[in-house]
C-alpha cells in the first residue's frame, strides 16, 4: 500500500495553484505585460515605499511573466520539492517555501532601493531557490545525499541556476540568492535529524 504521507502534497498545491493562476490571468490579459500583472498582485518597490500593497510581497510569489517563465519555475519546484518536503515534513516545507520567498522578496526590495532601479517583478523563483537552500543543508546533515539528489549536484543545480540569473536579462538575482541563504538558515533552524534509538 502506498504511503500517502509521504506524497509531497504541498509540493503539488503549491504548483496547481501557480498554474491555476496563471491560466486564469491568460484568461483575462497579458501575463507579460508589466502593467496588467502589477494591477494583479505583482510587487513593485516604489508602492511598498508609499506604505501601499504590502501583500505583494505574498501575492508576487504566485504570478509568472509568461508560459516560459512559469513551467522553467514548476519543473525546479517539483524536482525539489518531490525530495524535500517526505523528508522534513509538510509543515516545514510549507514554512521554508513562503519564509524564503518573503525574504527573497524583501532582498530584492532592498537591493531595488540601494540601485534607485525598479522594475515590476514576480515570480517564485526566490521560495524555489529557498527550498533549494533548504535541500543543500538537509543533503549536508544526510552525509551528502536526499533521496536521489547528492549535495553534489545540488550545488551544481544552484551553481548554474544563478549563473543564468546573472547572465540573463530581466532576472531578479537579489530574490535568487535572498532566498537561497534564507532556505538554508530556515533549515537550519527547523530540521534536525532524527538519531535511532538504542536499547
Amino acid at each position: 500500500m502506498r504511503n500517502y504521507k509521504k506524497l509531497p502534497i504541498c509540493t503539488i498545491a503549491i504548483a496547481a495553484a501557480n498554474v491555476l493562476i496563471f491560466l486564469g490571468l491568460s484568461f483575462m490579459g497579458m501575463t507579460e505585460d508589466s502593467a496588467f500583472m502589477m494591477e494583479h498582485g505583482a510587487m513593485y518597490v516604489p508602492y511598498l515605499m508609499n506604505g501601499e500593497q504590502y501583500y505583494t510581497l505574498i501575492t508576487s510569489m504566485f504570478l509568472h511573466f509568461g508560459f516560459s517563465h512559469l513551467m522553467n519555475n514548476m519543473v525546479m519546484l517539483l524536482v525539489i520539492g518531490y525530495s524535500l518536503e517526505p523528508e522534513i515534513g509538510k509543515i516545514r516545507f510549507l514554512l521554508i517555501y513562503l519564509g524564503s520567498g518573503l525574504m527573497g522578496n524583501l532582498v530584492s526590495a532592498w537591493f531595488d532601493v540601494s540601485q534607485g532601479s525598479y522594475a515590476v517583478s514576480a515570480g517564485a523563483s526566490g521560495a524555489i531557490f529557498g527550498i533549494v537552500g533548504a535541500l543543500l543543508y538537509v543533503a549536508i546533515r544526510n552525509h551528502g545525499r536526499v533521496g536521489e539528489i547528492s549535495t553534489r549536484g545540488l550545488v551544481l543545480m544552484a551553481g548554474l541556476s544563478l549563473y543564468y540569473g546573472f547572465t540573463a536579462q530581466g532576472v531578479d538575482n537579489a530574490a535568487h540568492i535572498g532566498g537561497l541563504v534564507s532556505g538554508f538558515l530556515l533549515a537550519v533552524l527547523t530540521y534536525w535529524k532524527h538519531k535511532p534509538k538504542q536499547y
